[in-house]
C-alpha cells in the first residue's frame, strides 16, 4: 500500500497562533505593571518617594508603547495571513520570545537610573534594553522573510508593498535601537531613554505604511483601496 504524504496537514489556520500570541502580549503588559510599586517611605514622604521613582514611569511608558505597537502590527499582519506553516510558526514564536523578555530590561533600567542616572550601571542597563528591543525588531525581519519566501500564506489581495515596507521599518527599528544604546553608553543614558519613548510613537504614526515615495510606482494601489499598509 502506498503512503501519501499528508501535505494538507503541513499548514494550519491562524486562530490558535493569534489566541496564543494575544495571551503573551497580555502577560507582557501585566509584567510591566508589576514594576510599578508603592515605594518605601517615611510618614509624610510618599510624594517625594513617588517622584523619586520617575525612571520606573519612563520605563513603563516606553515598554508599554512598544508592546502596544507590536500588538497592533501583529494584528495587522494576521489580517493578511491566511494560513501558517512551520517556518512562520517559528518566526512568530521568536517574536513572542523577545516580547516576553521586555519586562526584564525595563526593570533593570528603572533601578539603575534611580540609583544614578549618569552612572556606569545606567549605561549598561540602556545597552541591555536596546539590545533586546533590537532583537524584537529583528524577529519581525524573520517574520517578513518567511512571508516573502512563502507568499502563498498571504491573502491574494494583500497590497504589493506590505512585505517590503514591513522589512524596511523592522530594519530601521533595529538600527535605531542600536544607535540609541550606543548614545546611552557613550554620551548619556537619558538620551537613550528619550529614543526608547519616541520610537513606538513613530511606529504608531506610520502604522498605515511608509510614505508613498518609498514604494515603486503603482505598487501601493491596494493600500489605497484598503486604507492600510505594511507595519513592523
Amino acid at each position: 500500500m502506498s503512503r501519501t504524504h499528508p501535505r494538507k496537514f503541513s499548514r494550519s489556520e491562524t486562530t490558535r497562533a493569534e489566541a496564543f500570541s494575544d495571551g503573551v502580549f497580555a502577560i507582557a503588559v501585566t509584567l510591566l505593571v508589576l514594576n510599578l510599586a508603592d515605594p518605601p517611605h517615611k510618614p509624610g514622604g510618599l510624594g517625594r518617594a513617588l517622584l523619586a521613582q520617575w525612571p520606573a514611569y519612563l520605563g513603563y511608558l516606553a515598554s508599554f508603547g512598544y508592546v502596544a505597537v507590536i500588538w497592533l502590527n501583529h494584528h495587522q499582519a494576521f489580517v493578511r495571513i491566511r494560513t501558517m506553516d512551520r517556518g512562520l510558526h517559528a518566526a512568530n514564536l521568536f517574536l513572542l520570545l523577545t516580547t516576553g523578555l521586555l519586562s526584564f530590561p525595563t526593570a533593570v533600567v528603572a533601578d539603575a537610573l534611580q540609583a544614578d542616572p549618569m552612572g556606569a550601571d545606567a549605561r549598561v542597563a540602556v545597552a541591555l534594553y536596546a539590545g533586546i528591543a533590537a532583537a524584537m525588531c529583528l524577529s519581525w525581519v524573520a517574520f517578513y522573510q518567511q512571508i516573502s519566501r512563502r507568499p502563498e500564506l498571504l491573502d491574494p489581495e494583500v497590497e504589493d508593498t506590505y512585505v517590503r515596507h514591513g522589512r524596511l521599518r523592522s530594519w530601521a527599528g533595529a538600527l535605531a535601537y542600536i544607535a540609541a544604546g550606543l548614545m546611552g553608553v557613550l554620551i548619556a543614558p537619558l538620551l537613550a531613554i528619550a529614543v526608547f519613548v519616541l520610537l513606538p510613537v513613530f511606529y504608531f504614526v506610520t502604522s498605515e505604511g511608509l510614505p508613498s515615495g518609498t514604494a515603486p510606482p503603482g505598487a501601493g494601489h491596494r493600500a489605497d483601496e484598503t486604507g492600510r499598509d505594511g507595519v513592523v
